[in-house]
């Protein structure tokens, strides 16, 4: 069972970072940052259809406030889907602003509507933390799935993430007839196997969602992280597993059940070979992040020795042993796959 004994520490961008962030155009001048939502007079608690506490508050603004925010709300909007492209803000308005005051960064959540057809999005506004943007990053490089952000100073905006989440599909849809418990099982091993190679830490039911995607035959399953808070933070190699938090349980059921071991290590290798490919195909990228990690500062010591030794007793690698900080330890993650 993987367990995470204590909060995990943020860590501030570091000039090195920043320059990454640059290079690549993820650092955008926004008209409002994280600090100054924080001057909402009100709140209420926001529950769902099912009058369920969602432990999000809707919070609320003075009326000397409120027009500037929502105006500069709806241009990051414009700055993260449109480019900058200020034109599309004519039928968009605020809808509501929310506060997690659970998270770990206490993040907000704009829900933006388009008053013509009613069509909605969201996207996110947090505290910036540097592991949360490394694994946005390695998520956008590595993984099927592009991620869309942007940073500017301390403030980090987030596109929202569509799909069911991990655990209310698996209270709400495991029993469906329609669904495909092999389809599901093969992309829960594949989502594992993409964890931990990129080294994506807390993946329990509540940090990612599911993406059911209904063919002319077959349906298709995306299992997506949500949360990127855990990136190379940890030093116990279950964290980094999926199939070692309780949580997942249903999903792990299945996968005994309809997955063999001959099957699994055949999906395993799939997995790999596809980042292995996009490693290839994004290697100055993935070069530059590396450098900046590996002179950054992004867990703790201990932490660190924890992880190289448990990897290198893992993939039977004293390279490991070498490392100094995360960074080394992901190149040399990312290294074996191309080797093999």
């Amino acid at each position: 069972m993987a367990l995470i004994s204590k909060k995990k520490l943020i860590y501030p961008i570091s000039p090195g970072l920043r320059r990454y962030l640059i290079k690549y155009s993820r650092e955008v001048d926004i008209p409002i940052h994280y600090h100054e939502l924080l001057r909402y007079s009100n709140s209420i608690a926001l529950y769902d259809s099912k009058e369920q506490d969602t432990l999000w508050e809707t919070v609320f603004y003075d009326e000397s406030d409120r027009e500037e925010i929502h105006l500069n709300v709806k241009k990051i909007y414009a700055l993260l889907k449109a480019g900058g492209d200020m034109s599309v803000m004519e039928h968009l308005y605020v809808d509501r602003i929310d506060l997690c005051v659970y998270g770990n960064t206490q993040p907000f959540r704009v829900r933006i509507v388009n008053r013509i057809n009613d069509n909605f999005d969201y996207f996110y506004v947090k505290n910036a933390d540097a592991s949360r943007v490394y694994g946005l990053e390695f998520e956008h490089l590595l993984s099927p799935n592009r991620i869309s952000y942007l940073v500017h100073q301390n403030t980090l905006i987030e596109e929202h993430i569509a799909g069911i989440p991990g655990d209310k599909f698996m209270r709400s849809h495991m029993q469906d007839p329609h669904l495909n418990p092999i389809r599901l099982a093969k992309e829960f091993v594949k989502f594992n196997e993409r964890c931990f190679v990129r080294l994506l830490g807390d993946m329990h039911s509540s940090n990612f969602v599911i993406d059911v995607t209904p063919d002319f035959e077959e349906t298709h399953y995306r299992i997506r992280a949500i949360d990127f808070d855990q990136q190379s933070y940890e030093g116990k190699k279950s964290i980094y597993l999926p199939q070692y938090f309780k949580e997942n349980n249903a999903l792990i059921q299945l996968g005994m059940k309809y997955i063999t071991p001959e099957s699994m290590v055949q999906y395993q290798k799939e997995e790999r070979a596809l980042i292995a490919t996009r490693l290839k195909s994004s290697r100055q990228g993935i070069l530059d992040i590396l450098r900046s990690m590996e002179h950054d500062t992004i867990s703790l010591p201990e932490n660190i020795v924890s992880l190289k030794t448990e990897l290198a007793r893992h993939y039977r690698n004293d390279k490991f042993l070498e490392c100094d900080n995360m960074g080394q330890i992901m190149r040399i993650s990312l290294e074996l796959l191309i080797k093999k």
